[in-house]
């Protein structure tokens, strides 16, 4: 295959996603504090700029909507750490969900 050929366009492929996935994939990105956008579309096998797009595009929805108001913080240190332990299990349970789910996607398109 010679540099510029017609064919080296075909791997560039635009690949559609449902909108499921793309909110999984935000909300993904916004539980993990720590995470970057290309650590989190490598793992979901999206590139960069696209997850990068998805997050700006719900930025701009979010400006839109109202402000969420901010929960009083419970008085107490037990009741404190099982407020902070009930959040962690509700993000791990939707990256589950999310990996699932993006794992179902995937093995989808495998298939001949």
């Amino acid at each position: 295959m010679v540099p510029g050929d017609q064919e080296s366009w075909n791997t560039m492929v635009n690949k559609h996603y449902p909108p499921d996935f793309k909110a999984d994939a935000v909300a993904l990105y916004r539980s993990r504090p720590g995470a970057t956008i290309a650590q989190i579309a490598d793992d979901l096998g999206v590139n960069r700029e696209t997850l990068r797009s998805w997050v700006r595009a719900d930025d701009q929805r979010r400006a839109g909507g109202p402000m969420a108001s901010a929960r009083p913080q419970p008085a107490g240190s037990v009741e404190e750490e099982n407020a902070q332990l009930r959040r962690r299990i509700r993000e791990l349970e939707e990256e589950r969900d999310i990996l699932r789910k993006a794992a179902r996607y995937f093995a989808g398109e495998t298939r001949w």
